[in-house]
């Protein structure tokens, strides 16, 4: 059953992305070939108005053919489009909404789903304050000169990563990739700013490194179908936060051995299924905004780098140079491919340990 929820998560996940495309591409009139389901020959298709509806074979992902696009022109060379609504020929804002709607999409999924996991627990933790309720003794933290009470406004990593908290959860997000690296806290003290850097040990018992601080107790909140919206947000805003901050450290290189790629999101899909839909659908909610977060990235073969090539024909009056575009788009996708190649085998080292 695991491999059925696997590919199922990837493709709503992807089909929700291709859909935010399609209905804003009809919106500004550029003709769309194809909207298929899932990937390979196709099993069942059904034109409508113009469009052609598929489900094909093999049940990974989805897309959504546009004229304008290279891929899609080549596969449909004999539908004749009007010059007009070809997506490279709309205006360059309708062209950035349709660019956009996908991770738009990804988005008003994870946000839906991280509420509805919410609603579904009945309750919600609210974080509590990033300030220090208990320094344990002889801990890392005691040792360096941490003391109950301090306020934590701002905590670092020996890269130079570093993260203003909000919330203490904010902290325990931030360092919980670390294995041991210093930690750098700025903390409010009496109403000066005083910065400790603490080197946390490792427990054995709880597989985790730790410095010895205890944060003040969550507020608890039943949550019901008016207020699992607000906290399903919070919820989105949080694991957020965190997505950016890993992605800032993977730019200097560090926490590429956290890395993973199909083979770990399907361990973790059989794990998490384990434990009940509620524990699948918050995964499928964190895949959704991970996507849509990674597809905003400035890379030439994602919706980011679109909206940047697009930015910049607007700008300059003119289109850039295909060649230019082609050598940037191939480049990139010799990056991407050595990266999944990468993570591909971070997931099967992890396997074996």
């Amino acid at each position: 059953m695991t491999i059925i929820y696997f590919l199922l998560l990837l493709t709503v996940i992807i089909c929700i992305h291709e859909l935010g495309h399609l209905l804003t591409a009809k919106l500004f009139g550029v003709y769309c070939y194809e909207y298929s389901f899932g990937m390979g020959p196709a099993l069942f298709q059904k034109k409508g108005k113009e469009t052609i509806y598929s489900i094909r074979a093999i049940p990974i992902g989805g897309f959504v053919s546009m004229a304008g696009e290279p891929d899609g022109d080549a596969a449909y060379p004999d539908v004749v489009v009007p010059d007009h609504r070809r997506l490279t020929n709309i205006a360059p804002w309708k062209r950035i909404i349709v660019l956009l709607a996908g991770v738009t999409m990804n988005f008003l999924l994870a946000f839906f789903l991280f509420s509805m996991v919410v609603l579904a627990q009945g309750a919600y933790v609210e974080s509590p304050k990033p300030i220090i309720q208990v320094v344990m003794p002889d801990s890392p933290a005691e040792k360096a000169g941490l003391q109950a009470g301090d306020i934590i406004t701002q905590v670092m990593l020996e890269d130079g990563t570093s993260l203003q908290p909000e919330t203490f959860t904010d902290i325990q997000l931030f360092f919980s990739a670390n294995e041991g690296e210093p930690e750098t806290y700025v903390v409010l003290r009496d109403g000066k700013e005083i910065t400790y850097t603490i080197t946390p040990n490792y427990i054995e018992e709880e597989a985790r490194y730790i410095i010895g601080i205890q944060a003040q107790a969550g507020t608890y909140v039943e949550t019901n179908l008016f207020n699992c919206w607000k906290y399903g947000l919070q919820e989105m805003w949080t694991i957020t936060k965190l997505m950016f901050t890993t992605i800032m450290r993977l730019f200097r290189g560090r926490g590429l051995n956290q890395l993973s790629g199909p083979v770990g999101i399907y361990n973790a899909t059989e794990t998490v299924v384990s434990y009940g839909l509620i524990s699948y659908l918050f995964l499928v909610a964190q895949l959704s905004l991970n996507v849509g977060i990674f597809n905003l990235l400035p890379l030439p073969v994602l919706d980011g780098g679109q909206v940047v090539f697009t930015l910049g024909e607007w700008i300059t009056g003119r289109p850039l140079n295909q060649n230019v575009k082609l050598a940037l788009m191939s480049l990139t996708w010799v990056l991407l491919i050595g990266m999944m190649l990468f993570v591909t085998w971070n997931d099967i080292s992890r396997l074996f340990g």
